[in-house]
């Protein structure tokens, strides 16, 4: 479903270029008198006029042609030389290169109305040279508006949680829905991040202690269970000790041999009761 949708895009784009590429040009009978004009100039006038004839864009630039005001046929020229007449034509570089842009601090109101400030990094470039020209004044200054509007618009959908813990998944609807707006400008969105979510401080504090209570309450449930475990484990061992008199003898002896290894100065050793009775018999 996502090839369909993505062939689909690149067919329309294709034949809005084409249908502003090969639209009608024709300049007329006054426009081909200039242009006749002009070349006319340029050869009384070389071989000075041949620096201004032969221009030149670098790798990550192209060139849009205008001639008498009229897009030039065969869209965008580079990157190198390419050749104009003067007077008559005029042209914009445009750059290729991916354009890094830091979204502003935005605040935001969630879903469950807790305003938050959310800032972000959208990476985009210029697709389509022919149609960034002339579709849209500042095709760059239109997509940072745009990635703003469109944070604000993401964001406002959501629930704190959703926004704390789901970024991926935003920065994601982020991409889809600026790629799909600026497909007509000729800019391909390449990647959308969110940097930051900063919360107000009376909620920073109320979600600390929301977590420190959790915490303790994890903290309080262990311990009993703690509890729970060694209590069955001493009843399981005086029920061994209640099978064999003589280990609780070995038991008495262990403690002994624990606290004179402690260096103490005073040893208190409790004497079991069956010891005593041969001497009350007596």
């Amino acid at each position: 479903m996502e090839n369909e949708d993505l062939e689909f895009k690149t067919a329309k784009r294709r034949e809005r270029q084409s249908a502003l590429e090969n639209g009608d040009t024709s300049i007329g009978f006054c426009g081909w008198m200039l242009v006749l004009l002009s070349l006319l100039l340029m050869v009384l006038t070389l071989p000075i006029s041949i620096w201004m004839c032969i221009k030149i864009v670098k790798e990550y630039e192209r060139a849009i042609i205008f001639r008498l005001g009229r897009l030039l046929r065969g869209g965008a020229k580079g990157p190198g030389l390419f050749f104009i007449l003067p007077c008559t034509d005029s042209f914009i570089n445009v750059d290729m290169r991916t354009i890094t842009f830091d979204i502003p601090p935005q605040e935001v109101l969630t879903k469950d109305s807790v305003t938050v400030s959310v800032d972000g990094v959208v990476y985009y470039r210029v697709q389509n040279a022919t149609l960034a020209v002339a579709n849209i004044t500042n095709a760059d200054a239109a997509t940072r508006l745009l990635a703003q509007t469109t944070l604000r618009n993401v964001l406002g959908t959501k629930n704190l949680a959703e926004i704390l813990s789901d970024r991926e998944e935003i920065a994601h609807s982020m991409q889809s829905t600026l790629d799909d707006a600026t497909d007509d400008w000729g800019i391909k969105v390449e990647r959308v991040e969110i940097k930051d979510v900063k919360l107000p401080l009376q909620l920073q504090r109320a979600m600390a202690a929301e977590a420190e209570a959790t915490r303790e309450a994890r903290a309080k449930v262990i311990a009993a269970e703690g509890e729970m475990n060694a209590s069955r484990a001493l009843k399981e061992a005086s029920l061994v000790i209640a099978e064999s008199p003589s280990a609780l003898q070995l038991r008495y002896l262990q403690t002994l041999n624990t606290i004179a290894a402690e260096k103490n100065s005073t040893i208190i050793f409790p004497l079991p009761l069956e010891m005593m009775q041969g001497f009350i018999k007596h």
